[in-house]
């Protein structure tokens, strides 16, 4: 679907993951590793995962933010060392190699941290010739995505399939190209686009919440999870 205004048409993360579920049953003939983005993409995932019963993942990108305007990015990284970069910006920021790299490794120093804090809780998940379906509850500027898809990538998956709830127009044409399938119920051409405009009930949430969600997740399902 298609929309230019923002309304909430989706309840909630979980509300957001059943709905999503219904347009992935194509995959189900597959042996599918269901790979969430912390922490928002959580529960969204946890409901793929029930409905095509197959194991849960995750990976770690972050943004690697604007040292003036941190809620800005210019590129994101995950724990493994992919990285993505939005290159005009980079133009026109006119920030050198040594300071993306200092960006990079100070991002990728939280990531390690935040990882060993998942991997408590759940153990990963050979990919290996595997169909990865790689999910978030939005996509804004689509770059987190970008580097996510570049470590599933690496981590040997045979097919990457992106699924989100709704997406800006400029993320879901950036990530097509990227991606073996991409799945979305929204593609929004609003501006400013924000993923919270289209839930109802949202709000950031906390370690604890993403600990709750995978502890939700139905135990014939769950072997990779710990309590």
């Amino acid at each position: 679907m298609i929309v230019n205004n923002a309304y909430p048409y989706l309840r909630n993360r979980a509300d957001a993951g059943r709905r999503l579920a219904k347009n992935l049953g194509k995959y189900r003939k597959e042996e599918v590793v269901v790979i969430a983005i912390p922490r928002g993409g959580v529960p969204v995932a946890v409901e793929v995962a029930k409905e095509l019963g197959c194991q849960l993942d995750i990976v770690v990108p972050r943004k690697i933010p604007i040292p003036s305007n941190p809620e800005a990015g210019y590129g994101a990284v995950t724990e493994d060392g992919a990285i993505v970069l939005n290159d005009d910006l980079v133009k026109r920021l006119k920030f050198t190699k040594h300071q993306i790299e200092r960006h990079v490794e100070e991002v990728k120093a939280e990531i390690k941290h935040r990882s060993a804090v998942y991997r408590a809780k759940l153990t990963p998940s050979s990919m290996e010739g595997k169909t990865a379906v790689v999910i978030d509850d939005g996509l804004a500027s689509g770059y987190t995505m970008m580097a996510a898809i570049k470590s599933v990538r690496q981590r040997g998956a045979a097919k990457i399939v992106v699924a989100v709830p709704v997406a800006s127009s400029s993320a879901w044409e950036l990530i097509k190209p990227m991606a073996d399938d991409v799945v979305c119920l929204i593609i929004a051409r609003t501006y400013p686009f924000a993923v919270a405009s289209f839930y109802r009930h949202w709000h950031d949430l906390t370690d604890e919440e993403v600990f709750e969600a995978l502890k939700g997740f139905t135990k014939g399902y769950a072997g990779n999870v710990h309590e």
